[in-house]
Parts: C-alpha cells; sequence; structure tokens
C-alpha cells in the first residue's frame, strides 16, 4: 500500500507508513535470499591460541561453492593441504571438552564455536584453512568469529537451500542426562544445566536461532571451567593454554576472573552456543526443537547419530518460502509459544 500511495503525483506518504513499506520489502528480499545457499563474500582471518593445544594458529575462511559445505584444511601438514576435512558429524574424532573432527595426525578440535557462528549466519558453504591442530578459542566465545563473518560479508549462490525438518521425536539418555528432537516450526535450542557447585546451580536458556538473537544473547558468552580440574586438565594435555584471558575460571567460592560474569547465566548461555555448533555437524540447517538436560559435546553427538539414524524421524527438504522473522528467546522459560507456520518447498532426497 505504501509504494502504490507513494507512486501518485503530488501526493504525501506518512513516514510511518513509508518505513512500514521499506521494512516489508527488506523483509521479503531477506525471506527470498534464505530459500539459497550463501558462502562469505570475501576471505577473512582469525588468529589466536588454541585452548588445549596451547598452539598458536590461524584461520582463513574463504568462499566455497554451493553444495561443498563447511570443510576443513589443514595447511601445515601436506596431508592436511590434500584432503579437505567434512565438518559432519560422520567425520567426528573425538568430543572430550571439545569437539573434533578428521582422521589421527591430521585433526581440527575446538570447531565447536566457528560452527555456531556459521550456522547462526546460515552461511552454507566455507572452505576453513587453518595452521595448526586447533582453531584458535579467542575470549572463549564466539564473539571473534562473528566479527571475522561481517568483515567477510555473505553472499548468496543461486543453488536451493535445504533443510533437515523432524518428523517425529527422538531422544538419547546417558546416565542423568538426556537430549531430544521434536517437530518444531523454526529453529529452536533448549538447554538445561544442573551443576552442584552453587556458583552455577541450575540454569536454563533458550533460544530460536538466527542471526541477530545470536549477535545479541549467545555470541558472547565464554567457555567456563574449574580451578581444582586444572592440573588433571593438564595431565591428560589439555587446557594447555587456558587462562582468565578465554575462559570463565570458577574458584571454590567465586568466580576468579576479575571482571566477573558477562550475564547472570552465562554458563547456560555457553552450553547452547556449543550445541548450535555442534547441531551443525548435520550438515544443513535443523528445523525442530532440540533440548537437553546437563548436555555437552558427546551427548549432542550422540543425538546427531540418533536422529540421522532414525530414518522415518527427519526429511531433508528445500527452504521454506516464508520463515516467521519473530525471534524468540527465553531465560529460565519453559516452551514458547510455536512460531507461525513455514510454507515448505518440496523434499529432496
Amino acid at each position: 500500500m505504501a509504494g502504490f500511495l507513494k507512486s501518485l503525483p503530488g501526493r504525501l506518504v506518512p513516514r510511518a507508513a513509508s518505513a512500514a513499506g521499506s521494512r516489508l520489502g527488506r523483509k521479503r528480499v531477506m525471506q527470498a535470499q534464505r530459500g539459497r545457499q550463501s558462502t562469505v563474500r570475501r576471505p577473512a582471518t582469525v588468529t589466536g591460541i588454541g585452548v588445549h593445544s596451547g598452539r598458536n594458529a590461524s584461520i582463513t575462511l574463504h568462499p566455497a561453492e554451493a553444495n561443498n559445505g563447511i570443510t576443513f584444511f589443514r595447511a601445515d601438514i601436506a596431508a592436511g593441504r590434500d584432503a579437505e576435512i567434512p565438518a559432519r558429524f560422520t567425520h567426528v574424532s573425538t568430543t572430550d571438552l571439545c569437539t573434533s573432527v578428521g582422521p589421527s595426525g591430521a585433526s581440527v578440535a575446538t570447531i565447536e564455536h566457528l560452527m555456531a557462528a556459521l550456522s547462526a549466519f546460515d552461511v552454507d558453504n566455507v572452505m576453513v584453512e587453518i595452521d595448526g591442530p586447533e582453531v584458535p578459542v579467542m575470549d572463549g566465545s564466539a564473539g571473534a568469529f562473528v566479527a571475522a563473518l561481517d568483515e567477510a560479508g555473505v553472499a548468496r549462490l543461486e543453488a536451493p537451500r535445504r533443510y533437515i525438518r523432524i518428523l517425529k521425536p527422538v531422544r538419547v539418555e546417558v546416565g542423568e542426562s538426556f537430549a531430544e528432537f521434536t517437530p518444531y516450526d523454526g529453529r529452536r535450542v533448549e538447554v538445561e544445566i544442573d551443576f552442584k557447585n552453587p556458583l552455577i546451580g541450575n540454569q536454563v536458556f533458550a533460544a530460536s536461532i538466527d542471526r541477530e538473537c545470536f549477535r545479541r544473547d549467545i555470541a558472547r558468552a565464554r567457555t567456563f571451567g574449574f580451578l581444582a580440574d586444572v592440573e588433571q586438565l593438564w595431565s591428560r594435555g589439555l587446557a594447555l593454554g587456558a587462562s582468565l584471558e578465554n575462559a570463565i575460571v570458577i574458584g571454590d567460592d567465586r568466580v576468579i576472573n576479575p571482571e566477573g560474569l558477562r550475564y547472570a547465566d552465562e554458563f547456560a548461555r555457553h552450553k547452547l552456543l556449543d550445541a548450535v555448533g555442534d547441531l551443525a555437524l548435520a550438515g544443513a540447517p535443523i528445523f525442530g526443537r532440540y533440548r537437553s538436560y546437563r548436555g555437552g559435546h558427546r551427548l549432542n553427538f550422540k543425538a546427531l547419530e540418533a536422529l540421522f539414524a532414525a530414518a522415518d524421524a527427519w526429511v531433508m527438504t528445500e527452504a521454506p518460502r516464508r520463515e516467521s522473522a519473530r525471534s524468540e528467546v527465553a531465560a529460565g522459560a519453559g516452551p514458547a509459544a510455536p512460531l507461525a507456520a513455514a510454507a515448505w518447498g518440496p523434499d529432496a532426497s
């Protein structure tokens, strides 16, 4: 309506109506673009230290062709230069305190924060060049990778985007922990953590994942660990690069970091960040609800295995032609009201 009124000669259009028309136009363009695959527009580099290896490393995000997916290659070893490692759950090599992909001697560790940012920014195809065995941890959050994607920009490709749509519940249990996928019209992740340490305790965080929500509510949440565990981790060759600069360190009765927490529930937010990154190893965005209780990398991985083992629980489908623009986020809340239903493209094999 606003566009029609603006076209009439001599007719003044109220500013609010004009702005609404502009927003509607941008929304339609964004919805149309979400139906196509994407890559980074130009290379971007991030340099830092690996939290477990203690080694300096640089990653460079390179544009990739449609249907390439997210792949890593090790530029520091001859075998790595000749073989790309798909960022897929089928190539996961370990989930011990981080998620690693690739064969022994040529693997890439701690990929979850980078994968979370790529997933939230709807980046489907990237070749990640890395000159070491571990993605740099930066400040312990995904903030540096968000900045890198802002620098690189996102370019749409002509190929249609595909989604994994959840058709029926799938649940896995490991001891007292569980994770489950259920049908949902959106990309919803809900985590609940329950630590005996009173500085963390029981926390719940839930979000419907999109770029704005991730940037605002999730990306800056940092990884965390307990001071009492440090020597044991060092003896296992882990946490060699950990410091107050890249992790929340929890002492007997206080958070050691002088600046304190970024959010009162930063621990749960970071667990959700990790889950988003691990679920990105599905190879396509998951339209459904993922819920975990006392979860971690191992449980997220097992949930993906269980999902793909249940052939009747999911379907690969082309991009929805219409998605809700509403981003939901709730801290300490139960299930949210459903998003507006999406109109899906045809199922694809």
